[in-house]
């Protein structure tokens, strides 16, 4: 594949022979770029990220940087570890890991808009989409079949379940439980994220359950743990133990309903 001749590829970078790097892009030494990676033009690959197979990079990504972290320095350094099939759109921005041995950690087949950032030491799953200008501050986990949507900015250490939606400008500083909307400008939550679930397959049987569970568990006015105990009693199922699951290992607390 064509390297153009303006690119800086570094001696000690791993890139495999199927890539493409555009015009003035710079991949530094210790970067890995497997099968089928596109790099457009003006990106810069820093040599903490690790990229998997089939990832296109478009112009003025940033992958790997340093972590806006005041108290950061180089030998504290962690990686970027990416999957495959992912889409980086333009200025988009990754940071490395700084506190965790695994670092920052991205699954495959994400989306991500233009100038979405994905902060230090976050964990995303896969078959996210996040919308442009999309923030996650540092220690983020997001699970998969995630919807953040445009200038949405989330809290360091939150966590987002899986098959969550995010609205648009909203400001996330508790943990999101799985299945649901969270919108404001300090987010609650609205509902079941009803139309994910249905594109996701989830059946109307299932959409049901889930709503009736977060009906015992978040709108019955017991107690988190007795409602949790409760949910699993009287509505026992996969969906179940996720959201219990979820529920039990929140440390920042989970967010409320509007």
């Amino acid at each position: 594949m064509p390297i153009h001749p303006t690119a800086i590829i570094e001696p000690g970078a791993d890139v495999h022979a199927s890539v493409s790097v555009g015009p003035y892009s710079i991949i530094e030494s210790g970067a890995v770029l497997g099968a089928g990676c596109v790099v457009e033009s003006c990106a810069r690959i820093y040599g903490q990220a690790r990229l998997g197979g089939n990832n296109r990079i478009c112009h003025g990504v940033t992958l790997g940087t340093q972590p806006q972290d005041l108290g950061y320095s180089p030998d504290r350094a962690k990686p970027l570890t990416i999957g495959d099939d992912n889409q980086f759109r333009e200025g988009v921005n990754v940071s490395h890991g700084i506190k965790h041995a695994a670092g920052t950690r991205i699954g495959s087949r994400n989306l991500f808009m233009a100038y979405s950032h994905v902060g230090h030491d976050c964990s995303v799953g896969d078959d996210n989409i996040f919308a442009n200008t999309a923030t996650l501050a540092g220690h983020v986990e997001l699970a998969h079949h995630v919807f953040v949507s445009g200038q949405v900015a989330v809290h360091q250490f939150c966590r987002i379940g899986a098959y969550a939606m995010l609205g648009g400008v909203s400001g996330v500083s508790q943990d999101v439980p799985p299945y649901l909307i969270a919108n404001g400008q300090r987010a609650r939550l609205i509902g079941l994220n009803a139309v994910g679930l249905k594109r996701n397959g989830f059946d109307q049987a299932r959409r049901a359950h889930i709503k009736a569970v977060y009906k015992r568990v978040l709108r019955s006015g017991a107690p988190l743990a007795q409602a949790l105990t409760r949910a699993e009693q009287e509505l026992p199922g996969p969906d179940t133990d996720a959201i219990v699951a979820f529920c039990r290992t929140s440390e920042r607390g989970i967010m409320g309903f509007a």
